[in-house]
C-alpha cells in the first residue's frame, strides 16, 4: 500500500502531448496517484477521434476536441502540440476549469507553457515531468540528418532551448528519471530542494526473474533482443552490424528488433545491404500487445541498448533497461553515462564503446559462456529487486507533489488566447 499525504479527493491534472492510451510512465504515475487518493485526470490529445471523456483505472481521460470539419488527418496537424498552440490553451483551460485541479504535472517541454499559464491562471502549482533532455534530444535528432523542414518551426533545437530556460524557474518541481539529469538541472541553476528523481522502472509485479530455458542454452542461436522506437541515434544500425560480424560464431548469433519509428526503412534496407537473412536480424515491428512483447524479451538470451553517446542519453533512462533486468536478462549496453554507470554498479552486463560494432561484438562474445549470462542476469534481477523498481519510485513521486491545496481551486474565466506567454 502507498502512503501518502494527499486529501482523498484531491484533483491532479496530467498533461500528455499524445493520444491516451498509451504511455507506460504517464499510466504508472497516474495509476500511483490514484492509489494514494487524488482525483486523477488526463488531458490528451486526440488524433484518432476517440470519445472525449475515458474513464480508465488510473483516471479520467479528457481528450482534445476533433475538428471533424477538417478531416482526420488535417485536424491531427493543427493539433500538434506546439506551447504556442491556441487549441491546447483552449482545451487545458477547458480541463482545469472542470476539474479543478489541486496539482497539474505536464510531461515534458512541448506544452509545459501552456501548462503554466493555465495554472497560474487558476492558482495551480505546475510540476515538470521531464522523462527526457528534450532539447538534446531534438539536437541529436539533427545532428543525425533525420529531421524534416517542419522540425525547424517545431522542434527547433534553439527555440527548445530557450523554452526550456523560461520554465525551468516557474515550476514548482521537476521530476527527473536519472541522478544525471538531476545534475544538468543544478547546472543550470534549478535548486536541488526542486528536483526529485522518479525513475522509469517496473513494478515489483513484473520482476519475474530468468524462465526455466532459454534458447541461448542450448543448440539455437543467441538471441539479441531491442525493444523501443527505431531511430538512427538510438545505435541499431551498430548492432546490426555486429551481428555481420559475429556471423560464422558458435553459438550463432541473431537479433530481434521490437519497434517501430521514422528509421525503421532505413535500418530494414541497412540490414539487407549487410547481407542479413531474415533469420538473422527479425523486425517485428510495432507488437500491439505488451504481454507479447514481454513474451519475445524474456524468450532472448541478451538484452542490448545501443544507443549512440550524446547529451540526450548521457541525461536519460529508458524503461527497457530496468524490463530487461526484471526478467534476468544479461544486459549489452553503450557507454552512456546512465546505462553504463548503472550495469557496472550492479554487474548486469557489459559496456560497449558507442557506435563501435566491432566493441559490441567483442561485448557479445563475452556472454558466449552461459554461466557468465546467469550471473549478470541474477545480478541485475537482484538490483530490481532491491532498489530499481516502481514501489520505490512511487513513493519519491508522493513525497515531490506539492501538498492540495485545503480547499479546491476556485473557478475564474480564462484569459483570452491573446495573453498566452
Amino acid at each position: 500500500m502507498i502512503a501518502s499525504h494527499v486529501r482523498r479527493g484531491a484533483g491532479l491534472l496530467y498533461v500528455w502531448d499524445a493520444d491516451y492510451p498509451w504511455d507506460v510512465r504517464a499510466e504508472k504515475i497516474c495509476a500511483t496517484c490514484t492509489e494514494a487518493g487524488y482525483d486523477v485526470h488526463i488531458a490528451a490529445r486526440n488524433r484518432a477521434w476517440r470519445p472525449l471523456i475515458q474513464h480508465l483505472p488510473e483516471g479520467t481521460v479528457h481528450r482534445m476536441a476533433p475538428w471533424r470539419w477538417a478531416g482526420q488527418r488535417l485536424d491531427g496537424v493543427l493539433g500538434f502540440p506546439a506551447f504556442f498552440s491556441p487549441r491546447w490553451v483552449v482545451h487545458l483551460a477547458r480541463v482545469a476549469r472542470t476539474v479543478r485541479p489541486s496539482v497539474l504535472v505536464v510531461r515534458d517541454l512541448p506544452l509545459c507553457p501552456t501548462a503554466i499559464w493555465v495554472g497560474r491562471r487558476y492558482g495551480v502549482p505546475v510540476v515538470l515531468d521531464m522523462a527526457e533532455n528534450y532539447p538534446a534530444m531534438m539536437r541529436k535528432n539533427f545532428e543525425a540528418g533525420r529531421h524534416r523542414p517542419i522540425d525547424y518551426i517545431v522542434r527547433n533545437p534553439a527555440a527548445v532551448a530557450a523554452v526550456e530556460r523560461y520554465c525551468l524557474p516557474r515550476v514548482a518541481r521537476v521530476l527527473v528519471v536519472v541522478e544525471e539529469s538531476a545534475a544538468r538541472l543544478q547546472r543550470l541553476g534549478v535548486p536541488a530542494t526542486r528536483i526529485a528523481l522518479v525513475s522509469n522502472t517496473p513494478p515489483l509485479a513484473r520482476v519475474e526473474g530468468r524462465p526455466a530455458a532459454r534458447a541461448g542454452d542450448g543448440a539455437g542461436p543467441l538471441t539479441l533482443v531491442y525493444v523501443g522506437i527505431l531511430e538512427v541515434p538510438r545505435g541499431i544500425s551498430d548492432l546490426l552490424e555486429a551481428v555481420r560480424l559475429l556471423r560464422g560464431s558458435s553459438p550463432t548469433v541473431r537479433a530481434v528488433v521490437i519497434g517501430t519509428g521514422r528509421d525503421a526503412d532505413v535500418f530494414r534496407t541497412h540490414a539487407a545491404a549487410l547481407g542479413l537473412t531474415s533469420a538473422e536480424a527479425t523486425f517485428c515491428g510495432h507488437v500491439q500487445s505488451h504481454e507479447e512483447v514481454r513474451r519475445l524479451v524474456r524468450e532472448a538470451d541478451i538484452g542490448v541498448l545501443p544507443h549512440r553517446v550524446s547529451e540526450a542519453w548521457n541525461t536519460t533512462i529508458p524503461n527497457k533497461l530496468f524490463d530487461y533486468m526484471a526478467v534476468e536478462l544479461p544486459v549489452i549496453t553503450s557507454d552512456a553515462a546512465p546505462f553504463a554507470r548503472i550495469v557496472r554498479e550492479t554487474g548486469a552486463g557489459v559496456v560497449f564503446q558507442s557506435q563501435d560494432p566491432a566493441s559490441l561484438a567483442d561485448a557479445v562474445r563475452t556472454l558466449f559462456d552461459g554461466a557468465r549470462r546467469r550471473s549478470c542476469g541474477a545480478a541485475g534481477l537482484a538490483a530490481v529487486r532491491a532498489r530499481y523498481h516502481w514501489e520505490h519510485d512511487a513513493q519519491m513521486l508522493l513525497e515531490a507533489l506539492p501538498s492540495p491545496s485545503p480547499e479546491p481551486v476556485a473557478q475564474t474565466s480564462p484569459a483570452p488566447v491573446s495573453e498566452v506567454p
